[in-house]
Parts: structure tokens; C-alpha cells; sequence
């Protein structure tokens, strides 16, 4: 019944076998033959993604023949959060979708945007901002091949990610996602992330998916999921290169926006979504909605999945299980009734589905369905952690250092940390680590903190005091300051205004009170406005959302390397500027590209 399937998966296998690279199968001829046997309802399936925890059900995954399952934010496995405990619940879901009836492998996806940022013990990353601070694209290309080794090794073979959004306002909760305010950046970090996860398409390559098309940086005042209002040469001068580059470096997936543009969801958007990216730009991959995105297009689900699909889009994720509103069961029906009444096409069908099985076999997973156990056991390791402070030290960026403050001596007599934020792993990391919000605390196991990292640092004669309030200065040689915003990602990072929070503002002048040198460390997701804490500061380095490595900080603030970042993004003097396009009308605290050395 399938013997041309079965011909061509022992003939992939021979090849696997004999060392010939995947890319010398037709696997167009590999996906037409297997298209040619499935029916409607197989199809539909193949467009379906799945969340964790929609699934109560197991059962449903063979029921429906889902071609995609995901794990939200904050989603994780029953059984607990560490990466065998991953492994053991992807598996599992991967086993009920070969049970079928044509044994579709099941593509897994997960949002691992600065590492494999959900596992307990991954090695966390700097987010976007940080990373487009280094200007490295050889070391963003190593920083997500790194973190491609790690999502292999829990059996995912899909992460959400890079973030190719060009960020012109930072009320944007989700501005540390983009690398920079700059079009020319962001493509050529695009497409080294895209180089770094998605590789040669070999066993342990993970498939890259850019987003948000398209214009989710330019929203009205940095609205998350809001409108774009600019003209079509402006979309494509600001916000298009970085697709086009991203498919040129051989993008597989792309994510669509919740936003408009011009007051069009772009979900519903065939002209952008169709005739610009699959057409135009010759985009051979997939498009996937974002959670529950095409339901913001009009209030009926069924009119919802009609306008989504004839769009364009392929692989729709779906958060929602039976017993929910919008569920996975009410898009299979749906769907299926659209194909029946003639609303949506065959043709359109088997498109989509012919692109999500192309990509299936281009990542071998019909060939490679199981996990070298090498992987799962290196995640985490000194190796990979060595990457991520390589990246977090390229990513800091000096902002001020007078009189020499900078670098601290290694054998001062006694030095004073400040903040609550330099023993805390979770402000560190930022949002999108654990939990989709991120939170404060000890989230994750074997990274390095700030304080952590300062002691490891300094010389067996040094002593070094944590005050957490500052209220223990006294006799200090030179005082850290370590402060910043606290965890968020989309929706909850929307702010109208950015100041400096007054607490952080109240820990540095209290440390200058001291009458030694200060050097302020801020976290932050996006330049804040500063005030009166630079004055306050001798030294003030812009530290991002670093992840898991305090070590690189370390490593600038004392001097065995020096600082090297430039500003991705302007840096605003006040609230009135920040939008990209108010500091180039006016004159910004520090410009684009702006940095120090020793």
C-alpha cells in the first residue's frame, strides 16, 4: 500500500548509512509521493500544532495525526523540569505519532530564545539586545549552535527563534528580542542565528524560525501585538531585509505577527504573507501562527481558520484542548467543512502540507528519529557555558568610566557589592527563563551570579561584602552596584515610561555617599532613563539581560578583557525619546553604536 514511502525511506537510510548528505535526495519527489496517499483528514493533521498542555489525551496525537506539538512558556513535563525528564515526555509524544497509519514523524517546537532557556540547568544566554550589543556575528553563529546542541538533546528538533524584528520604540516589552534598532544589524545577526541552529540540516540540527512577520517592532507607541502604521516602501526599507536575508541563509520556518499593519492583522494578510514572502521573496519553508493568533482576526473561529489559510498560513498553534473555546478539534472540523464547502482550496491544502513535510524530511526525521545521549548529557557543560560568557563579556558595553575607575583592582582590601540583583540569577536572565515571565530567584541550577563571579575573581586576600540594601559601605576600597529591571516578557513588559526604578536610583547615590569609587552594573531589556545615576556612578556599564554566565561581567570588570559592546540601540535622555525616531529628531544621551574602552 505505501511501497514507493517505504522505497524512499530505505533508500534515505542507505544514504544516512553511506555518509551521503541528506541534500542528494529529491525530496520533493520523497514528499509528493507520500502526499499522494494521504487523505484530507491526515492533511489537516499535518497542520495542526499542538500545545503540552492541550493535550490531556495522548491518544489524540495518533486521532488527529498532529504533524506539530509545542511547549508554551510555561509549559513543562509532568514529571519534572530537567533535560531527561524533557527528553522522557517528548519521546513519548513522538511514539503516538508513528503509531498512524503513514508513521508522519512528529516535529517538536519549543520558544528557546537565548538558550534552551525552559530546561532547569541550561546554559541561558544573552537575550537579542545583548548579543547585537557584540556585533559578533561569528560568535551569535556559535551562540546558537550551541543552544541547537542543547534543545537536540531533549529529542526537539524546532526552536522559536531568532527574533528578526527591527525595535524602533522600547515601551516594547519584547525589546530585548530584537538585536537593535538598526535593518543592516539585525539581518546579518538574523542570518547567523539562522546559520547556527539550522546548520547543514543534519541530525542534530535544530530548525530555525524567524519572526514576527512582519513589522512587530514598529507598532504605535510599542503596543505589544499592535498596529504598524507606515507606508508599503517604509515596510520593506525597515522591516523586510531581515526575512529576505534570513531566507537567503536558508530559513525553514517563519513565524507570522500578531500585529497589524495598517490596521490589517497580519495573520489574514495573503498579499504580505503569499504574494511578498512565498511569492516575491520565494520562500520555500512554512508559515506558523503564533499561540492562538488567528483568533484575533474576527470573533468567529470558523471564518478565523478560512481567512488565515487561503493567506498563506501552513501550520496553525493551536494552546487550546477539547472542552476549550478555539480548540484543536474545533480547527480540524472547521477546516475540514471550509475544504468541503469549497472556501478553501485543495491546492491550498496540499500546499501547506507538502512544505511542512519538505522540511520534515530535509531535517531527517523520518531517517533520525531518536537523541544521541552524547547531547542530552552535555547540556549544561563547561564547554557550552564557556560560549555564553564569551558572549556575555563582548556584550557589555561601557557608558562611562572616569578617572580610571575601571578595572578594578583584583587585590583591593575589601570590596562592597550592592543590590539585591548581583545574587540574583533570575533578574539576570530576564524573561523567557523557567517561566514565560522569567522571575526572580535562584530559577535555574549551574549558572554563575554576579556576586558569585566577583569572589571567584578577586584575590584570596580580597574580601568582599554583599549588601544587598548598601547599608554596609563602611571601609570599602570600592563599591559594585548591581541593579535593574525586574523579569518580564511579552504583554507584561509594556511601559509608557522608562525611568530607573527610585529604589535602584537610592542604592547608587547611597553608594557615592561612601566617598570611594562606584561602578554601577544595570540589567536591563532596553536602555532606561538614567537621571541622576550616572552622575551617581563613576563607572556605569550597561550589563542587558546576560543569562546564566555572571563570569563574563567578571571578566571586563577586572579587566582581563576589555569592554567592547556597542549600543544596539540609542540611549535616551528621557521619556520623550523613546521611540527611535524622537532621538534622531533630537539628541539621545548616548548614540547608536556608542561605547568605551580601557
Amino acid at each position: 500500500m505505501n511501497t514507493k514511502y517505504y522505497i524512499w525511506l530505505g533508500l534515505a537510510l542507505t544514504l544516512v548509512s553511506t555518509g551521503v548528505r541528506a541534500e542528494t535526495v529529491n525530496f520533493d519527489t520523497r514528499v509528493n509521493d507520500l502526499l499522494s496517499q494521504m487523505s484530507l483528514d491526515e492533511k489537516i493533521g499535518q497542520m495542526v500544532q499542538a500545545d503540552m498542555n492541550a493535550v490531556k489525551d495522548l491518544s489524540d496525537i495518533q486521532k488527529y495525526g498532529f504533524g506539530s506539538m509545542l511547549s508554551g512558556g510555561s509549559s513543562d513535563p509532568a514529571a519534572g523540569n530537567t533535560a531527561q525528564d524533557w527528553l522522557n515526555a517528548v519521546n513519548n509524544f513522538k511514539s503516538w505519532a508513528l503509531k498512524t497509519r503513514l508513521k508522519i514523524p512528529l516535529l517538536y517546537g519549543i520558544d528557546a530564545v537565548h538558550g534552551h532557556n525552559n530546561i532547569d540547568g541550561a546554559v541561558i544566554f544573552p537575550h537579542h539586545i545583548g548579543l547585537g550589543a557584540t556585533r559578533d556575528a561569528k560568535l551569535v553563529e556559535q551562540a546558537e549552535r550551541t543552544t541547537a546542541l542543547e534543545v537536540a538533546g531533549t529529542g526537539i528538533r524546532w526552536a522559536f527563534d531568532p527574533c528578526i524584528a527591527v525595535a524602533q520604540n522600547e515601551r516594547w516589552g519584547r525589546t530585548y528580542e530584537s538585536f537593535g534598532e538598526s535593518t543592516e544589524l539585525v539581518s546579518e545577526l538574523g542570518t547567523a542565528a539562522v546559520r547556527g541552529l539550522q546548520g547543514d540540516l543534519g541530525p542534530n540540527s535544530v530548525l530555525a524560525c524567524a519572526k514576527h512577520f512582519l513589522g512587530d517592532g514598529g507598532t504605535q507607541n510599542g503596543v505589544d501585538q499592535g498596529n504598524t502604521i507606515c507606508d508599503e516602501a517604509t515596510l520593506r526599507k525597515l522591516y523586510l531585509p531581515p526575512y529576505r536575508a534570513a531566507i537567503q541563509a536558508g530559513a525553514k520556518s517563519i513565524m507570522v505577527s500578531y500585529s497589524s499593519w495598517n490596521g490589517k492583522k497580519m495573520h489574514g494578510n495573503k498579499y504580505l504573507l503569499t504574494d511578498v514572502l512565498k511569492g516575491e521573496l520565494g520562500f520555500q519553508g512554512f508559515l506558523v501562527s503564533d499561540w492562538a493568533a488567528i483568533d484575533q482576526i474576527s470573533a468567529d473561529y470558523k471564518s478565523d481558520i478560512e481567512a488565515s489559510i487561503n493567506a498563506g498560513q501552513d501550520m496553525i498553534m493551536i494552546p487550546n484542548g477539547p472542552g476549550q473555546k478555539n480548540n484543536y478539534v474545533d480547527f480540524i472540523t472547521g477546516l475540514k467543512a471550509l475544504v468541503a464547502e469549497n472556501k478553501v482550496s485543495q491546492a491550498r491544502i496540499d500546499d501547506a502540507v507538502r512544505r511542512i513535510l519538505r522540511v520534515k524530511f530535509q531535517l531527517g526525521l523520518f531517517e533520525n528519529p531518536g537523541t544521541d545521549p552524547a547531547l542530552t548529557a552535555a547540556i549544561g557543560s563547561a564547554e557550552h557555558r564557556h560560549v555564553a560568557r564569551a558572549c556575555v563579556r563582548e556584550s557589555l558595553v561601557l557608558l562611562k568610566n572616569s578617572n580610571h575607575a575601571l578595572p578594578l583592582a583584583k587585590n583591593l582590601k575589601r570590596l562592597v557589592v550592592v543590590g539585591e540583583a548581583a545574587d540574583d540569577i533570575g533578574v539576570q536572565c530576564g524573561g523567557w527563563t523557567i517561566d514565560w515571565q522569567g522571575r526572580a530567584g535562584a530559577v535555574t541550577h549551574g549558572g554563575t551570579t554576579i556576586l558569585a563571579a566577583i569572589r571567584q575573581a578577586v584575590s584570596p586576600e580580597t574580601q568582599v561584602i554583599f549588601s544587598s540594601d548598601g547599608n554596609e559601605t563602611k571601609g570599602a576600597d570600592a563599591i559594585v552596584v548591581v541593579v535593574g529591571e525586574r523579569p518580564y516578557a511579552e504583554m507584561k513588559g509594556d511601559r509608557k515610561t522608562l525611568d530607573l526604578a527610585a529604589s535602584d536610583l537610592a542604592l547608587i547615590e547611597k553608594a557615592k555617599a561612601a566617598g570611594v569609587p562606584v561602578t554601577t552594573i544595570l540589567f536591563s531589556g532596553r536602555p532606561l532613563v538614567l537621571g541622576r545615576a550616572l552622575d551617581a556612578s563613576d563607572a556605569f556599564i550597561a550589563a542587558w539581560l546576560p543569562g546564566t554566565e555572571g563570569q563574563g561581567v567578571a571578566d571586563v570588570l577586572f579587566g582581563d578583557f576589555k569592554p567592547t559592546g556597542k549600543l544596539p540601540r540609542a540611549w535616551p535622555a528621557s521619556n520623550e525619546q523613546l521611540s527611535t525616531s524622537a532621538m534622531q529628531a533630537g539628541k539621545p544621551l548616548f548614540p547608536y553604536g556608542f561605547s568605551l574602552s580601557y
